[in-house]
């Protein structure tokens, strides 16, 4: 951090400006105000300027900087005129500055709101986008600090640096004065700004894992001279794996005359190495990370693999060395997967990279695969290469990231690679905690339209490695926004592997009627039990009886498929013995032959001990002719060869790029979990559908946006953390349409027959305290009370039963129709934003919590399905004859809801309780609302890292 010594500066050093960045290329940058300890570097930096360049700045030559201008690019305010740096390795490789003007041009202060800004990059390092990314950063700057409107002067002949201006998506004017481009722009994020800075960010944040994934060279630092450890053992996995880039063996304890170890080439440091360095694998232990990372550093490698433990996850002492670790590593560029991880693998053809400890390198195929955890990510790995538990198939890896303590690059920078990467179809996580669940569910949902999603989270605290935001959403809740965003939520890792085997086999189903076919009426039964608990819509299982042959299967599957009202097939199987019965790998090429015929509809298999079919299954779709004809029994191909003892076909080598024409069939060993994967793929199809057609915010004529922006400014002066009182909640929520009913307190019988009087009858008596407020089942409130003396007789009840008055705190409200109680809350929590939640009040919310969970804003669209996916939404619709209440208007509260918290961040916390919905219109019986100066919202500002 650096500290001003100008007694004159008016603020102190902002250091929360300090933010590292990651560039277009994918390599990183630190930007930090300029102080006037940046004089020498400054120079230096102007020195390494192209005189074009420099024309570009000052529009004349001006070949050197003369004292006077470092003085003044250096000497800053932090208000008015403030400088910012992008440095790597502690230089500067770009600046930019602003100065605050007045009307007529000239230096001035607050509370003038335009200012003059001007940049000039390192030719070097033009094309980065580091330009961009301090227009970013100089704008959230200026905004702080009261300004809302840039001006530049650029040349004509400067297009890159107009092409910066143009290109940010703010609100522009340009002129041309006397030989210059004039371009003013209002500092304002519009919707085009905001989506220029998310495709740059995906973009750069892409290429930055793109670079560790497909290094052309790289270096395992840490190899030990004899066999073992886990140096050692890395380099021969990288070598057993055909690595087809550069490889290099690095230990400073080598002797200066060993040139090759395992047939690589040997160096006692990466300095020693000839030619660029893109990937280092560091395994050595912690106390030696520093000077490796110096040396990958000076030596220009683009990022690290530091399977070192010792860091955050052994506690404090772990916890400051891995903030060191990443900071080091950023000073040079870098970025890390780690520490504490267990490695990277890329299996394609072109790079097969098994930076990792896994033995072994992953068969090739379309899954993505991240896991935080090293021990989850061997056991995923292990299973979707054996296809333990009897899912088999040849469905491998594209690539796959164990990232141990992320304490850099996580699970959000993986998600932005692999959502266009054209090699990974299907994307498989386990998450132990979620760093910035904001921005993941962003990221997710965006991901989630173009390819499956699929997630374990971890239900418990957070591994002690991890830095995580605090969050109040219980896990649930997490959870269920995770679904609105299209993340296929699982809750192990056998569900993981078996929805992300469906998904990367077949097609998604168009919707939830499913046919059952198979030789075993029990099983073919019990598929449909299940279905029909996932909330599938089963037709009543075909038996085909134990003496089916594969010809039979192949016509009850196909016509099961041809049949418009089946959106998918489960297919039942069960082994039989005696003469003429079917072969494993015969009934496998009857099933994927018939499944070719119907490409769009998925085809599963449920078979018990019936281990070759499994293996059939995959043997089948790699030996598939390129056309398929009904079979016959005499007219079946020849099976693939069974696999050598102690080999499954999974377990062979396959062609990375299957033929178009073979579909795998995946192959479960049990209806629950075969079904459990259809059910998940079905919703996720649905969800694809609605996502395509995305809802509107609507627009209310009657909400007063600017009055009720007032009243909050004027309700905060007294304080932060203010719960509202009645009158002032009415008011609040009265500026967006949502009117309450008002509760006049009864300290005493007399003052509850007054304010009956007031009302008019018939009213309700409610007791308000804690332990009794929203609880009619203790007996704390009497309805309908048609006239005074049956209010007086209701009063002496409750005191006589509760206590006195005081402790009661009694109040008189009006009468509302009747209809069904519910509850409408909405809370802004710091991690996650602004969540709306729904459920009926009482004991369908409190105790077995059956709430729903909206991402504000809320659409009309998640308004219809809030009301609708608690699991007592039945109550709201007639339920065994009860009357269908209004759901229109409880859909338009919500909407109202969440316009309010949207509009107003200051209010942290919404609660409506009960809103009875009535079968014509409803009534808000209760409202708390608590006001406070919002969270920050980094997901609106400019791009940055974790900051460590």
């Amino acid at each position: 951090m650096q500290t001003p010594a100008d007694p004159q500066d008016r603020h102190e050093y902002p250091s929360h400006w300090e933010a590292d960045v990651v560039l277009r290329d994918g390599g990183t940058a630190r930007i930090r105000p300029i102080t006037v300890d940046d004089a020498d570097r400054l120079v230096s930096f102007y020195e390494q300027v192209s005189d074009e360049s420099k024309y570009y700045r000052f529009f004349a030559p001006y070949p050197r900087l003369s004292a006077k201008d470092v003085h003044r690019f250096t000497h800053h305010d932090f208000v008015d005129r403030v400088g910012l740096a992008a440095t790597i390795g502690g230089e500067f490789i770009a600046t930019v500055r602003y100065d605050r003007i007045g009307t007529d041009g000239m230096p001035a202060s607050a509370p003038a709101d335009e200012a003059e800004v001007a940049f000039l990059v390192q030719d070097a390092h033009q094309g980065r986008g580091v330009a961009s990314a301090l227009l970013e950063h100089i704008a959230a700057v200026a905004r702080e600090r009261g300004i809302r409107r840039f001006a530049a002067e650029v040349l004509p002949a400067n297009s890159k640096m107009i092409k910066v201006f143009t290109d940010a998506g703010y609100t522009q004017q340009r002129s041309f004065e006397d030989g210059v481009v004039r371009l003013e722009f209002d500092l304002e994020p519009t919707d085009r700004s905001v989506a220029v800075q998310r495709a740059r960010e995906q973009r750069a944040e892409a290429r930055s894992v793109r670079r560790l994934l497909a290094p052309g060279s790289v270096a395992v630092i840490g190899v030990g001279r004899a066999p073992g450890g886990v140096g050692r053992s890395v380099l021969g996995n990288l070598r057993d794996a055909g690595f087809t880039g550069r490889l290099h063996a690095v230990n400073h304890a080598f002797p200066d005359d060993l040139k090759e170890v395992d047939g690589v080439p040997a160096h006692r440091s990466v300095r020693d190495i000839e030619g660029p360095v893109d990937l280092a694998v560091v395994a050595v232990p912690a106390e030696h990370v520093p000077g490796v990372v110096t040396d990958c550093g000076e030596h220009g490698v683009q990022g690290l693999v530091v399977l070192a433990s010792g860091y955050a996850e052994s506690g404090q002492d772990g916890r400051a060395r891995q903030r060191e670790l990443v900071r080091h590593a950023r000073t040079y560029g870098m970025r890390i997967i780690g520490p504490n991880a267990f490695g990277i693998i890329n299996t394609a053809d072109d790079v097969r990279l098994n930076a990792s400890l896994a033995p072994e390198m992953p068969r090739p195929g379309r899954i993505g695969l991240f896991a935080q955890s090293g021990a989850i990510g061997i056991a995923l790995l292990s299973r979707l290469h054996r296809r333990g538990g009897g899912v088999t198939g040849t469905t491998g890896v594209s690539t796959f990231v164990s990232s141990g303590n992320r304490a850099d690059v996580s699970g959000n920078d993986v998600i932005q690679y692999w959502y266009d990467d054209p090699d990974t179809d299907v994307v498989l996580m386990y998450l132990e905690s979620i760093g910035n669940p904001r921005k993941f569910t962003r990221l997710a949902r965006r991901t989630a339209a173009a390819k499956p999603l699929v997630v374990v989270q971890g239900a418990g605290s957070a591994p002690q490695g991890h830095a995580v935001r605090a969050t109040r959403l219980p896990h649930a809740t997490v959870s269920a926004l995770l679904r609105q965003a299209g993340v296929i939520r699982v809750d192990t890792i056998t569900e993981l592997v078996d929805a992300g085997l469906l998904l990367a086999r077949q097609p998604l189903p168009a919707g939830p009627r499913v046919a059952i076919v198979g030789n075993s009426e029990s099983l073919g039964l019990l598929t449909y039990d299940r279905c029909l608990a996932e909330g599938l819509r089963p037709a009543r299982p075909l038996d085909l009886t134990t003496g089916a042959t594969a010809a039979d299967f192949h016509r009850a599957l196909a016509g099961a498929l041809a049949d418009d009202s089946c959106d998918a097939v489960v297919v039942t199987a069960i082994p039989t013995i005696g003469e003429g019965t079917v072969g494993d790998a015969e009934l496998a090429e009857a099933l994927r032959s018939a499944a070719e015929e119907a490409p769009g509809k998925p085809v599963l298999v449920v078979h018990v001990e019936l281990g070759g079919l499994a293996e059939a299954l995959s043997a089948a779709g790699r030996t598939a002719p390129r056309a398929s004809a009904p079979l016959e029994r005499g007219d079946l191909q020849r099976p693939a060869e069974r696999p050598p003892t102690g080999e499954t076909a999974a377990d062979r080598t396959l062609p990375t790029t299957p033929h178009p024409c073979s579909r795998l069939i995946p192959a479960y060993p049990a209806a629950e979990r075969a079904v459990r994967a259809l059910a998940e793929a079905v919703k996720y199809a649905q969800w694809r559908r609605e996502a395509a057609e995305p809802g509107k915010v609507p627009e209310y004529e009657d909400i007063d946006e600017k009055g009720t922006a007032e009243l909050i400014g004027a309700l905060l002066e007294r304080g932060e953390g203010l719960t509202l009182g009645v009158e002032e909640t009415c008011a609040l929520l009265g500026g967006y349409g949502i009117d309450v009913h008002r509760a006049l307190p009864a300290p005493t019988p007399e003052a509850a027959a007054g304010a009956a009087r007031d009302l008019g009858y018939p009213v309700a008596l409610k007791a308000t305290a804690p332990h009794l407020r929203h609880r009619a089942d203790l007996g704390g409130v009497r309805l309908d009370l048609a006239d005074e003396e049956q209010l007086r007789r209701a009063y002496a009840e409750l005191t006589e039963l509760f206590g006195p008055p005081e402790e009661l705190r009694p109040v008189v409200q009006r009468m509302a129709p009747r209809g069904v109680d519910t509850v409408v809350r909405a809370v802004i929590d710091p991690a996650a934003g602004a969540v709306l939640s729904f459920g009926l009040a009482g004991a369908a919310s409190q105790l077995l919590g059956d709430m729903a969970h909206r991402l504000v804003p809320v659409t009309d669209r998640d308004a219809t399905s809030l009301v609708r996916s608690i699991r007592t939404a039945p109550l709201l619709f007639g339920w065994r004859g009860s009357t269908p209440v209004d759901t229109p208007a409880l859909e338009e509260l919500l909407l109202r809801v969440s316009r309010l918290v949207d509009d107003h961040p200051e209010v942290v916390a919404v609660t409506l309780e009960p809103v009875v919905v009535a079968r014509h219109g409803l009534s808000v019986l209760g409202a708390t609302v608590r006001l406070a100066p919002p969270p920050a919202r980094d997901d609106l500002g400019p791009r940055t890292l974790p900051a460590y």
